[in-house]
């Protein structure tokens, strides 16, 4: 995975893998979940997302590495339905899971994108895609549909609103739930700051 994301700047860097194993093994502790697969997951979650694959989106790359180190079938299999369920498909779509594993991970994944870190990963990926860092006149919207979701190329505020504040509210698991409380008002003091400075009203 370190040489697979190497120089890539958008916030899904190797660190980002490595924080995401590290939290999701600390979550699968007190969860009835397969340690090994949690972590194969973990590792291997970001090399078919679709923000990193725009011109190869085909979604094999996992199944395909796993494959190729005679991983047997059936574990194959659960890894790439693990890793399926992890994704954020926009505000209107569910992505609660019985799996869990699953649950596990996308915990881990949607906390890394919370709190501090998860801000500078936002502004990371907005300036890597070439949007405003905020525009008064853009709305957010809450995708009904992962279609929209994906499509989306407001300002990076925007997104704030559109995920990374919704994410409390869908976490999983009891330590998932605990971790996030704390990111989530960071968030929420972040964006009390930005609206000052933006309207000149701590100066």
């Amino acid at each position: 995975m370190k040489s697979q994301l190497e120089g890539e700047s958008s916030g899904h860097d190797w660190w980002h893998i490595f924080r995401v194993r590290k939290l999701a093994l600390m979550i699968a502790g007190s969860e009835s979940a397969d340690l090994f697969l949690v972590e194969l997951a973990a590792l291997l979650h970001d090399i078919d997302d679709w923000k990193l694959n725009l011109d190869n989106a085909d979604g094999r790359k996992t199944e395909n590495w796993l494959r190729s180190c005679h991983v047997d079938n059936h574990i194959t299999d659960r890894i790439c339905r693990i890793i399926d369920g992890v994704s954020f498909k926009g505000a209107g779509v569910s992505t609660a899971t019985s799996d869990p594993e699953c649950k596990v991970l996308q915990d881990a994944d949607r906390l890394d994108a919370m709190g501090a870190i998860g801000i500078a990963r936002t502004f990371a990926f907005g300036g890597s895609r070439g949007r405003y860092i905020f525009d008064p006149g853009i709305s957010p919207e809450m995708h009904a549909d992962f279609g929209k979701y994906k499509k989306s190329k407001g300002p990076t505020i925007n997104h704030f609103y559109e995920k990374l504040l919704l994410l409390k509210d869908q976490m999983q698991t009891p330590a998932g739930r605990v971790l996030a409380e704390q990111r989530h008002e960071f968030m929420l003091l972040f964006l009390d700051q930005f609206y000052a400075e933006w309207n000149c009203k701590n100066i």
